[in-house]
């Protein structure tokens, strides 16, 4: 059961969750902080405090640390692993101050001694909301910088809060993702958020440009360097001076240029083709793949030191099929967007063309999303887009999401089959890894059609 309060904000618009089993403190804590003018949310344990993070992006959480079931510790654990950023404080007995000095250790934020006065609490909270990196005075300029980015996925919000916090360094990012998830999107919003703002955003897709051309493009080159070159032309690296050059499909880089980039990495200028002179340049590098690097690097197609000039910060950008909470924003995005180019009448999407919209698989992630829609729109003779429309446009690529049954199931059998496949079919440590007796073990493998004798080594 959880219990939500919501007064009027004052000076404060962040948002906490309180998590204790002990319902009086948790009404006491939820009325001292609603009245310090925080958005306050309530779990009476760490489960429920697990759901509630799906959809509810706190600030802070605050939580007990002997609590049933999961602990207050546990809890941190499975918060530390969805939002790495997200500050965390321990209320605690006087006699487990070791236990809280040991939290501390692991990245609690704080603990909290009971019983403690409101002013502790008051001033313990302010502390670790403000020191947060996403923590700005003004919330409309705090959230411009990611203004384009279209999301209220709990993944993305993790993702996001990452973002922000490695923007302000002048750290090589590298971000990870399949083609169509908006990777330049999220290195502009990375550049938004740097020291580097006001600076040039100069973006290159490395996949796309001829081996001959890219280092001209690049570095420049001066008249005459080649047959063509009629004039001195500045490459990308001057352009983006003070700036962000973002390199994407770096993983289609040319071996022969690699060796090219690493030195104007390693000694921060460029010597435009044709010229004597090295000139120096000061670029923050995002660089983008949807290929896997250190696979590259043991094919010989990727040079390893390169790798980690480029890696100093990996950031993976969610595919599609991760985050559907945000199909139906994107798509009344898109949709948005056609309207104003079109001028079309169309006001929506029926339920049944949602329904289809958030159930298909999405290999192109965003970027086919996008297509669909405009399809949708060019062919819509309705006020709302239909699900035949939809389909047309999937061109059979829409299949239902399953059931929660199915889900269970399917997680079931899978969770049983590795338990066996890491004991080598034995049950007796598969059923204590499950914390299952036995007898109930042997019927979950019946239930699911496996054998222990089938994953037995000869």
């Amino acid at each position: 059961m959880k219990k939500s309060e919501q007064v009027s904000h004052g000076d404060h618009q962040e948002k906490i969750l309180i998590v204790d089993d002990d319902p009086s403190l948790l009404r006491l804590l939820g009325i001292r902080l609603s009245a310090a003018g925080y958005l306050v949310e309530s779990a009476a344990n760490a489960k429920i405090a697990l759901g509630m993070l799906k959809s509810f992006h706190p600030q802070l959480v605050i939580s007990d640390l002997r609590m049933e079931g999961m602990d207050g510790m546990a809890l941190f654990e499975h918060i530390r692993q969805q939002s790495p950023t997200l500050p965390v404080i321990i209320m605690t007995a006087h006699g487990t101050i070791p236990d809280a000095i040991n939290a501390t250790k692991q990245g609690v934020f704080s603990f909290l001694t009971k019983p403690f006065e409101s002013q502790q609490l008051l001033e313990t909270v302010e502390q670790a909301i403000r020191l947060q990196p996403t923590n700005k005075n003004n919330e409309a300029a705090q959230d411009l910088w990611r203004s384009q980015i279209i999301s209220r996925s709990t993944i993305m919000e993790s993702l996001l809060q990452q973002t922000k916090q490695v923007a302000q360094s002048d750290f090589s990012l590298l971000i990870y993702s399949e083609s169509g998830t908006g990777k330049e999107l999220l290195a502009k919003a990375i550049h938004q958020a740097s020291h580097r703002a006001k600076k040039p955003f100069t973006a290159i897709n490395c996949a796309a440009i001829p081996e001959q051309l890219l280092e001209s493009e690049l570095f420049g080159h001066m008249k005459g360097a080649f047959t063509g070159a009629e004039k001195n032309h500045q490459g990308l690296f001057q352009a983006s001076d003070g700036g962000t050059l973002f390199l994407d499909e770096i993983g289609d880089m040319p071996m022969s240029f690699q060796v090219k980039l690493l030195r104007t990495l390693q000694e921060k200028e460029v010597r435009p083709v044709g010229s004597t002179r090295a000139i120096k340049v000061d670029v923050r590098i995002i660089s983008a793949t949807h290929k896997n690097l250190q696979q590259a690097i043991k094919d010989k197609t990727f040079r390893e030191d390169l790798y980690y000039r480029l890696n100093v910060v990996e950031l993976e950008l969610p595919p599609l099929s991760e985050r559907r909470e945000d199909i139906p924003l994107l798509a009344q995005h898109f949709l948005k967007h056609c309207h104003q180019q079109t001028s079309q009448d169309i006001n929506g999407f029926s339920q049944e063309a949602m329904e289809v919209l958030i159930a298909a698989p999405w290999p192109g992630n965003i970027r086919q999303l996008q297509n669909v829609v405009e399809q949708s729109v060019a062919l819509s003779t309705e006020s709302i887009i239909v699900e035949n429309l939809i389909k047309n446009a999937l061109r059979g690529e829409s299949c239902p999401l399953p059931s929660f049954q199915q889900a269970k199931d399917e997680f079931e059998r899978d969770y049983l089959a590795k338990l066996l496949k890491i004991t080598a079919g034995n049950v007796s440590q598969a059923a204590r890894i499950a914390q299952r007796n036995r007898t109930e073990f042997y019927k979950l493998l019946n239930r699911h059609h496996l054998t222990a004798e089938a994953f037995r080594e000869d």
